[in-house]
């Protein structure tokens, strides 16, 4: 796998860049500030999804400033020989595409979420472990210039043990083993809970026989006391029977009593009633002598109101009459000083318009220009043309002037004037003045152009006044005209008026006729007047006769239906009192069969049979409750019974599992992490040694101890010296540091890795001895390591590594 090309699009300093790789080792160099570590950084955000806030504390710190979205695309091929690109926005929204190139093209592989494109780009790179990418870029292969020493040089040992395992991802053992404490605990104190549980269960079971004696007991007792109640009941049953022959005989009695009662009081009413409709008859048969009486007086009240109407109904024909005359009137007054002040109107604005049209024509004759202005206001396109022929004319002279001063001076020179070059003709000379007569004859012709143009300046001057002085001429002539239209505008508004005027006149005579004429319609209603007042008297003569009259109709009219309802309530009386003798015949019968004493004993019985009954019931439901009660009771204790089983399965599960957890963590998790580790560290060791021999070029071994620990072994006389941490110079820590990351690159299965700046702390030699084993890993070389990588990324300024590397890249060219 290899990266072939990477494009930046407003990253940092990146405002358009893109970037080609090879195989092998590439190096990225140029002054600080150019953004070589910023390549680094684009390629670990969009090829592995670092977050961008691991490189800067804001995303938008990450973009070129002044923008506010960015881009990056990684292209890459795989072992398989396939190309593919991914493509990864900064900003909002965010995007992250795979594509995969296929006929020239690149096209985008669908995936649902950001995790499903992360899995497919660890895929591709062989680095599908189980850690995300990102890690596995800020830990191994790619680390931060600032954390390139990173946990190389941490002080405590438990802290740098817990970095380096991560790193080699066996840091899960380890914390496998931290983490069951925490299950062994919580599974001996679930045992401890479920034997506390166990035990408070089968103290609540205890009681369980005891409950169940008790239930058998109510059950028997319950039974007892269902026979007696059964009896009871039979008893009340006959009683009820009894008794309720016994009310319905005292029910009839009362009810025969009421009906007698009512009678009575019916035929009391029926008396009453009888006696006043007879008193009505009486007053029907006299109100009927009143209307014989007053008859003749209503008819001829009815004539009299019939003629006031006929006469009340002219009066208002009259009075439409008088309104009409009234409007017509006011309509002619109306129309008549329309037509007066029309005419005053019309006059007034005829004299108007005749002393406005005198004055425009005398306006119109002051309006004519001067035939000298007219000719100088057209000479003025010709004087400008002219102008400008002048003064061009003027500036090519003036350009052939300078042109000839600059040829006057190179010769002086002894240089060509038309070459540019030294002139041969004129070296070792005295060059001839060619220019000076061509210059002063260039000088007067344009000291007379100038002259000229100062004539044609004042002319044309004069020209642009006199324009001037035309166009508001114009401008004036134009206001005359627009004043005349409006003064025809006006006069025919005038004329329209005359025509509306004859109109008005002639609709003031047609409502002076109408009005003379309804005036003539009001003769036919002379001495209607008097004729109401006689009508109206004679209507009050007979009033008194027509009340009388109408106060009498209503119970004169009504003198046969009062008869027959008398007669009615005489036949209805009459069966009354049949009926109250043929209900009392029976009253007495019933009262001789009834006997009150044995009711009330009766009734005592059932009272006594009914409390018995409800307090047999009331002790029946009581032990029902207890039963029921009971009954609940022992089922929870069966349920309890059967828990407790449970339990102690669950105990006896959980026990099992305990002897589990505690194997696993004393016999697996305890050593597996530790013996990973020493694994690890004999494997890096012995890589990391050759690689580090071969940059420090001293007889030392680098080891990797426990805890992780830098260590440089010597021989000094004879004896093995070890020296680590504090002991080391800054020198021997980057070389050692360098050796192990490479060690470890190859260890955890990299094919590809960034070094910034790694030759830091490292004198020339050590440098030079860094690039040499680059070059030896490169092409596989025994004495240092095997090839294990397919692409080395470097930034670095030092020269030494030019020599080695497949590409340099150079930036801030």
């Amino acid at each position: 796998m290899r990266i072939l090309s990477i494009h930046l699009k407003n990253i940092k300093s990146h405002r358009d860049t893109e970037l080609t790789f090879s195989a092998g080792i590439n190096v990225l160099s140029g002054p600080n500030g150019v953004g070589k570590s910023t390549v680094f950084e684009a390629i670990g955000y969009a090829l592995f999804g670092v977050d961008a806030r691991d490189f800067v504390s804001n995303v938008d710190r990450f973009l070129s400033i002044g923008t506010k979205k960015g881009e990056i695309a990684v292209a890459f091929c795989t072992d398989a020989g396939e190309t593919w690109r991914v493509t990864r926005t900064v900003g909002t929204p965010a995007k992250w595409l795979l594509a995969r190139e296929q006929g020239g093209a690149f096209e985008v592989e669908e995936h649902a979420r950001i995790e499903e494109t992360e899995a497919r780009i660890a895929e591709l790179l062989g680095l599908d472990n189980g850690r995300p990418l990102a890690e596995q870029f800020k830990l191994v292969i790619g680390p931060f210039q600032n954390e390139f020493l990173g946990p190389f040089v941490i002080k405590q040992p438990t802290k740098r043990q817990e970095a380096f395992d991560e790193i080699l991802g066996i840091d899960a053992w380890r914390k496998t083993y931290k983490s069951t404490s925490s299950l062994l605990s919580a599974v001996q104190e679930k045992i401890k809970i479920i034997a506390v549980e166990i035990e408070a269960k089968e103290a609540q079971v205890a009681v369980l026989p005891e409950r169940e004696d008790e239930l058998a007991k109510i059950k028997t007792d319950a039974e007892a006391l269902r026979k007696v109640l059964s009896s009871q009941a039979d008893a009340l049953r006959d009683v009820e029977k009894q008794l309720v022959e016994l009310d319905d005989q005292e029910k009839g009695i009362a009810a025969l009593q009421a009906e007698i009662q009512i009678l009575v009081n019916r035929i009391t009413d029926g008396e009453g009633k009888i006696k006043d409709q007879g008193q009505r008859v009486g007053e029907a048969e006299k109100a009927g002598g009143v209307l014989e009486q007053t008859r003749a007086g209503k008819e001829a009240f009815e004539r009299a109101e019939s003629r006031l109407a006929e006469l009340v109904s002219k009066d208002k024909q009259r009075r439409e009459v008088e309104k009409d005359v009234t409007r017509l009137e006011n309509e002619t007054q109306r129309l008549t000083q329309a037509v007066e002040h029309e005419q005053k109107e019309i006059e007034g604005e005829g004299r108007r318009l005749r002393e406005e049209e005198d004055a425009l024509a005398k306006a119109r004759n002051e309006l004519e220009p001067d035939r000298k202005v007219v000719d100088t206001a057209g000479r003025l396109p010709g004087l400008r043309d002219e102008i400008n022929r002048v003064r061009s004319e003027k500036g090519l002279l003036e350009g052939r002037r300078i042109g000839l001063l600059e040829g006057q001076e190179k010769l002086g020179e002894g240089t060509c004037p038309f070459f540019k070059e030294p002139c041969r003709n004129v070296a070792g000379t005295t060059p001839k003045d060619v220019f000076t007569t061509r210059i002063a004859e260039l000088d007067r012709k344009m000291q007379s152009l100038t002259e000229a143009l100062g004539k044609l300046s004042v002319e044309v001057a004069d020209a642009e006044a006199a324009e001037k002085q035309l166009a508001a001429l114009t401008v004036r002539s134009q206001e005359l005209h627009k004043q005349t239209m409006g003064l025809v505008e006006r006069r025919a508004r005038n004329e329209k008026r005359v025509a509306t005027l004859q109109t008005l006149s002639t609709q003031q005579i047609e409502a002076a006729t109408r009005a003379k004429a309804r005036r003539d319609d009001l003769q036919v209603f002379a001495g209607l007047d008097h004729e109401i007042e006689r009508a109206t008297a004679e209507r009050g003569r007979f009033q008194a006769d027509r009340d009388a009259y109408h106060a009498h109709e209503k119970d004169a009219l009504d003198l046969d239906n009062r008869r027959q309802t008398l007669e009615k309530m005489l036949r209805l009386l009459d069966e009354l009192q049949k009926q109250l003798i043929g209900k009392k015949e029976e009253l007495i019968r019933l009262q001789e069969t009834y006997k009150p004493g044995q009711h009330k004993e009766a009734r005592d019985q059932k009272d006594r049979l009914v409390a018995q009954v409800a307090s047999l019931g009331q002790q029946i439901e009581n032990l029902e409750k207890d039963r029921k009660r009971l009954e609940d009771e022992i089922g929870k204790l069966k349920l309890l019974k059967d828990e407790i089983g449970r339990k102690q399965a669950e105990r006896n599960s959980f026990e099992q599992k305990e002897k589990l957890v505690k194997f696993l963590r004393n016999q697996v998790f305890k050593n597996v992490s530790a013996q990973l580790s020493e694994r690890f560290r004999e494997e890096i060791s012995l890589r990391a040694d050759r690689i580090y021999r071969t940059i420090a070029e001293a007889d030392e071994e680098l080891v990797w101890s426990e805890n992780y620990q830098i260590v440089l072994r010597d021989m000094t006389d004879g004896v093995v010296r070890e020296r680590s941490d504090d002991q080391l110079s800054g020198g021997q820590t980057m070389s050692a540091v360098v050796a192990l990351r490479l060690a470890l690159l190859q260890t955890i299965g990299a094919r590809i890795a960034f070094f910034d700046e790694p030759t830091s702390n490292l004198d020339a030699s050590r440098r030079e001895n860094l690039a040499t084993a680059f070059r030896a890993i490169d092409v596989g070389r025994e004495e240092v390591t095997e090839h294990w990588y397919d692409q080395l990324f470097l930034i670095s300024h030092d020269v030494a590594f030019t020599e080695i590397t497949d590409q340099m890249i150079q930036l801030g060219e």
